[in-house]
């Protein structure tokens, strides 16, 4: 006789109505304007660098990899309106989920940041034991449940509610500014690179050319074609201040620059921002001055875009030395976030 096949999991229970006084369900397309609007109301008062704009929404909302039905959760007030929500994304086979959260503020401090912890660690849960992992992996080599979180320094509430439940600092990230005005340094590419602005026939060799330059960088997973084509069409991405640097001899990407341009950050700061993205350099090249031609040109296009202020952010620890790089380039610290990891064994 023929075995049934076994039923599906009970979901991960939503944030508790009675004690957050919301009510939850998943996002969907129909939220996109109220659940960005939640969003922008948040960064008014906390002012974060970045935030969730419609377009990213609608971006997330496609993801083959999240279901929205299962990876987000929204809490409405008795009107209907949006008053906090989070989501968790994963890769099939990584080896950490992310957090992404916020609590209208006029509704912080009533324990609903908590709740939707708590359901970011169950899904997480839940995520693991149903991705299958990479290939041919034994059982007992499978990655155990991590839940990870990003926030900024300044941002002091998070970080007790993160503590509090038992998440620790892991990495510390430092977000650089150049000023424009005055001299920029020169593009000094070594014989037989060329640089090229980043089109839609080279993305795909930056693509591999990334993967490749990021494999030894900590916390970073392989970006697919999907993902890639989400970088390429995020709604901040700038082609025309984006580049890569090519050999001639071989038609390698040696390194690449992606840049984007937040029109909204630029009115509420008062000043134009050119910001790298992503910058990554093969090993093979490194040390040919692929990064430094590729920042030099950037600030070149910013100035001619009309922009005020080179950035980017990068890891306090990267193992590349681009710190120094950036230091030496006239990049100055204005701000520093952290990466925040919960490991989550069986309940």
């Amino acid at each position: 006789m023929k075995s049934l096949p076994a039923p599906p999991p009970d979901p991960v229970p939503l944030p508790d109505a009675h004690a957050t006084g919301l009510q939850w369900r998943a996002a969907d397309t129909a939220d996109v304007g109220a659940w960005a609007a939640l969003i922008a109301r948040t960064a008014v008062v906390e002012q974060p660098v970045w935030y969730e704009k419609a377009a990213d929404l609608e971006q997330i909302l496609q993801s083959s990899k999240n279901d929205p039905a299962a990876d987000t959760v929204l809490g409405f007030d008795d009107a209907g309106v949006p008053r906090a929500y989070g989501r968790v994304a994963k890769n099939p086979d990584g080896d950490k989920a992310f957090g992404f959260a916020c609590v209208d503020p006029a509704w912080q401090r009533r324990g609903i940041g908590t709740a939707i912890l708590a359901w970011q660690e169950g899904r997480t849960r839940r995520r693991f034991a149903e991705d299958p992992g990479p290939e041919n992996t034994p059982a007992e080599q499978a990655p155990v449940p991590r839940l990870r979180l990003f926030m900024e320094e300044k941002m002091a509430h998070q970080s007790g509610l993160f503590g509090a439940r038992g998440f620790e600092v892991v990495r510390w990230y430092n977000e650089m500014h150049r000023p424009l005005e005055g001299g920029l340094p020169d593009v000094s590419l070594a014989p037989g690179l060329e640089l090229l602005t980043l089109g839609p026939a080279l993305h795909e060799a930056a693509r591999l050319a990334h993967n490749d330059a990021f494999r030894d960088h900590w916390g970073s997973e392989p970006r697919d074609e999907e993902a890639w084509r989400f970088t390429m069409e995020d709604p901040l991405h700038r082609a025309d201040l984006s580049t890569v640097v090519r050999d001639t001899a071989t038609g390698e990407i040696a390194g690449y620059q992606i840049a984007t341009f937040d029109p909204d950050a630029a009115a509420a700061r008062g000043y134009k921002e050119g910001y790298t993205e992503l910058l990554g350099v093969r090993r093979q090249y490194r040390g040919r001055g692929v990064a430094s031609s590729l920042l030099a040109d950037a600030m070149h296009r910013f100035v001619a875009a009309g922009m005020d202020v080179a950035s980017l952010d990068v890891d306090s620890e990267n193992p590349t030395g681009a710190l120094a790089l950036y230091l030496k380039m006239g990049y100055t610290a204005v701000n520093r976030s952290m990466a925040w990891d919960k490991v989550l064994p069986a309940e």
